[in-house]
């Protein structure tokens, strides 16, 4: 460490080199999760949650954060999403044909208006397999948006949202700030029952822990709106009616062009107009937001950059989503296993290749500190 990078200013521009622009993050995350949509092989998926779970590991923030610990909370809310789809098409039967027969559930005979329905029957491993496949993509979709969660904050990508936006990214973040403080009033409760000998399990526990939860969350609300009163939030400034009405025009054309040309992308018919409408749609709501942005003027305290290294992050995710959309529609065999008859899937080369392209900001990204005690003391000598 140089001379120049102690003390509080060297300690931040330190900081500052470790970080990325949080939107970068979260397109990379989307990109990636994106590109679990386009498959159903048990294996590019594994890849796909391998490759975030490595660059969380690495790049998460301090440990001490709610934040840094989503990733963890999200993984189980899959491994939870992927047993709730199995158990479905256990009870709940599969269209998918079958030979292999696992076991045979009492079958509920049903009336003639609930046809295409069954509860028990025969459950077959080709039943079990393909809604394994199935919850598998959503398990990967829910891991990409906990690693987002992880590896940027939402009071950062608070800060980077456009004016337009600013309330409901205010919302928005105070709704994530607010759970980490109700799990920690619950364990603190519990924590205090039991050293007080008192039950903190079962229905009455939980009506004793939760009517303090509740108070406590209710008060919390009440000072953070006067805080956020004292400081300001909610000022506008007058708009001309002209101005309000071209931005109201804008945004909502610029959303109906986006949704008529993603859907014209995801119809065979519509592949000539979908592009141009799309791309009209987001430069008209770019400029809506734009011009929304008139009502809420506000500065940006140290503003995070739109560096090089967010245009690495960003274009890794990118190129994994492009490509796998790519090989989906060129070998969609390979993407997309079938389970009758059942055989074990393979690894495609190249998709499998595409998605190691994840990693590049695990090598362009320098590592930060995992704990603010890692930080290193501006008195102490380096």
């Amino acid at each position: 460490m140089t001379p120049s990078d102690c003390g509080p200013a060297g300690a931040d521009r330190s900081l500052k080199r470790a970080t990325v622009h949080p939107g970068a993050w979260w397109l990379w995350s989307l990109s990636l999760g994106t590109a679990a949509t386009r498959t159903t092989n048990p294996l590019l998926l594994a890849l796909l949650i391998s490759a975030s779970a490595y660059v969380v590991a690495t790049h998460r923030g301090d440990t001490g954060t709610p934040t840094a610990h989503a990733y963890t909370a999200f993984a189980k809310l899959a491994l939870a999403v992927l047993l709730v789809r199995l158990l479905f098409a256990v009870a709940l039967g599969s269209p998918i044909p079958g030979t292999h027969t696992v076991l045979t559930l009492p079958e509920v005979p049903l009336p003639h208006w609930a046809q295409g329905i069954r509860l028990g029957g025969k459950v077959t491993a080709e039943a079990l397999v393909f809604a394994a496949y199935d919850g598998l993509k959503l398990a990967t979709l829910l891991i990409c948006v906990g690693a987002a969660n992880a590896l940027a904050s939402p009071a950062r990508l608070l800060k980077s949202l456009p004016g337009a936006l600013y309330e409901t990214g205010v919302a928005v973040v105070v709704a994530l700030t607010f759970a980490p403080h109700l799990i920690a009033d619950v364990q603190r409760l519990r924590a205090a029952r039991r050293l007080r000998g008192r039950p903190d399990r079962g229905l009455r526990g939980l009506l004793q822990v939760g009517l303090p939860v509740l108070e406590g969350a209710l008060e919390r609300s009440v000072a953070l709106a006067a805080a956020m009163e004292a400081r300001g939030y909610g000022r506008t400034v007058e708009v001309p009616a002209r101005v309000r009405r071209t931005t109201a025009a804008l945004t909502l054309g610029g959303l109906l062009g986006v949704c008529a040309g993603t859907y014209g992308l995801l119809t065979a018919e519509g592949g000539i107009y979908g592009v141009p409408l799309l791309l009209a749609g987001v430069v008209a709501a770019l400029a809506g937001l734009r011009l929304g942005g008139r009502r809420s003027p506000r500065t940006r305290y140290r503003p995070d950059p739109w560096d090089a290294r967010a245009w690495l992050v960003t274009d890794s995710g990118a190129a994994v989503a492009a490509l796998l959309s790519l090989a989906s529609a060129r070998d969609p065999e390979a993407l997309h296993p079938g389970v009758v008859p059942l055989v074990a899937p393979a690894l495609p080369l190249w998709p499998a290749a595409a998605i190691l392209l994840a990693l590049l900001p695990a090598f362009v990204v320098p590592q930060g500190p995992k704990n603010p005690q890692d930080r290193q003391d501006p008195k102490e000598p380096s």
